[in-house]
C-alpha cells in the first residue's frame, strides 16, 4: 500500500495545513498603511487651494469603519501625532480630532442596531467635513467666503474618495489575515 504525503495534497484544505497568521502583519498593516497616507500628501506639487484629502484621516476612519474594533480607541493619539509632523495643521490638531472621531464612531455605533455601507460612508462624510471646516477655522487664515468655497473641492474629493479607500482597507485586511506557511 502506497503512502501518501499529507504535506502533497494540492486539495482545497490541505494547503491550509500548518498555516498560521502572521502576528507581525496582523499588527502593523494598518498603523503602517495610516502611517503612510499620512505622508502621501506631501508628495504632490504644491498648490495654492487645498486639494489633496486628509489620506491619514479618512485611512483611519476607513480602518475604524470597515473593521470595527480592530484599532483601540486610543490609537487616535499616536496617529495623530504622527499626522501632525507631516499635515502643516497645528501641533496638537490631529491628535484632538483623531482621538474625539474615533471616540464618537465607538459611542455612534454602539447605539446603532445594524450597519449598512452607507451608513458608513455617511458617517465618514459627517465626520471629514468637521474634520475640515475645523481645520480651516483653527489654520491661522482669515475665515472668509473665498477661502470656505475654496475649501470645497477637497471636501468633496474627501467624501467621494472614502468608498476607494474602504476597498483598499477591505483588501489589506485580507492581506494581513492571509494564512502563511510555517514549517
Amino acid at each position: 500500500m502506497e503512502r501518501i504525503d499529507p504535506r502533497a495534497r494540492s486539495d482545497a484544505y490541505g494547503n491550509r495545513i500548518n498555516r498560521s497568521h502572521s502576528t507581525f502583519l496582523a499588527t502593523v498593516v494598518p498603523w503602517g498603511s495610516i502611517l503612510l497616507a499620512s505622508i502621501l500628501p506631501l508628495f504632490p506639487i504644491a498648490s495654492a487651494l487645498p486639494l489633496l484629502p486628509p489620506l491619514g484621516f479618512l485611512m483611519l476612519l476607513g480602518w475604524r469603519l470597515v473593521r470595527p474594533g480592530l484599532l483601540p480607541v486610543w490609537a487616535g493619539i499616536p496617529l495623530g501625532l504622527f499626522d501632525d509632523l507631516f499635515s502643516g495643521q497645528p501641533f496638537g490638531f490631529a491628535i484632538l480630532t483623531w482621538s474625539i472621531a474615533l471616540i464618537g464612531i465607538e459611542i455612534l455605533e454602539g447605539r446603532l442596531p445594524w450597519r449598512a455601507f452607507w451608513q458608513d460612508w455617511f458617517t465618514a462624510g459627517i465626520v471629514v467635513s468637521v474634520y475640515l471646516i475645523v481645520g480651516w477655522l483653527l489654520s491661522g487664515a482669515t475665515p472668509n467666503i473665498h477661502s470656505l468655497i475654496a475649501l470645497v473641492p477637497q471636501l468633496v474629493l474627501s467624501i467621494l474618495l472614502f468608498p476607494i479607500l474602504s476597498r483598499i482597507v477591505a483588501r489589506l485586511d485580507r492581506f494581513r489575515l492571509h494564512r502563511w506557511r510555517t514549517i
